[in-house]
């Protein structure tokens, strides 16, 4: 590590120039950010019209059953064949940043790993990894092929959200590839489903549900089970 490349030293007063213009260009991204997040609140959705089937800790459940109750769905695609004996690399490090599901709750999504491999290899590798989030298996089904999570050269990572509405079901996003290395925090997340943040600042459509910011942020252990704000 002696050798090791570093940056160029200067002074005080010109880092602070060449950090101002960093700056200038983070809020630029920041503001371009909030436009892109705008446009997928406007995204049309389209009807899952097939019933899924997955193996849980629970037992057998639908696609239906993954919301929890909740409004909207996000899917981790996570890359785990059935023949593997342990989950891509790539994947858990993506799974490692996720942050604590409370919050998304509150705002009613839910966040649940989706792997083609049987049950007892997810579970058994969920516990190696320390991971406390939702795993199931969608072994058995056609759920990963057809929404791009197993593809002729093999499984494929990526994220899908869905809405419910009336007890029916409907895509409203994905991204895969590149797509999902910003993800980690709620907020990133939060920012793939429909509503949104859920926040007042934002622009959204007429009718979307929002809050004042900083209004229902709390500490995870301040929220009911249910996700709503203990009283």
């Amino acid at each position: 590590m002696k050798n090791t490349p570093l940056p160029p030293v200067t002074s005080h007063e010109d880092w602070q120039q060449h950090l101002a213009e960093i700056t200038r260009l983070e809020k630029e991204h920041t503001r371009i950010k909030d436009q892109i997040n705008a446009k997928r609140r406007l995204l049309p959705m389209y009807e899952v019209d097939s019933t899924y089937r997955f193996e849980t800790e629970n037992g057998e459940k639908t696609l239906l059953d993954l919301f929890d109750g909740r409004k909207q769905l996000i899917v981790y695609h996570f890359m785990f064949d059935t023949d593997w004996e342990q989950g891509c690399d790539g994947c858990s490090w993506v799974v490692d940043a996720m942050s604590h599901p409370a919050h998304l709750h509150v705002r009613s999504v839910s966040l649940v790993l989706v792997s083609k491999a049987p049950l007892s290899k997810l579970l058994s590798y969920k516990k190696r990894m320390g991971w406390t989030l939702d795993w199931v298996s969608s072994q058995g089904s056609s759920f990963n092929s057809d929404f791009g999570a197993t593809v002729a050269s093999g499984e494929n990572h990526g994220v899908s959200v869905f809405i419910c509405n009336d007890r029916k079901v409907y895509r409203t996003y994905f991204t895969t590839a590149r797509g999902v290395e910003h993800l980690g925090s709620h907020w990133t997340y939060l920012d793939l489903t429909p509503y949104g943040r859920q926040e007042d600042w934002e622009k959204s459509p007429v009718g979307w549900p929002q809050h004042k910011k900083y209004t229902i942020e709390k500490r995870h252990d301040a929220y009911q089970h249910d996700g709503r704000v203990k009283e």
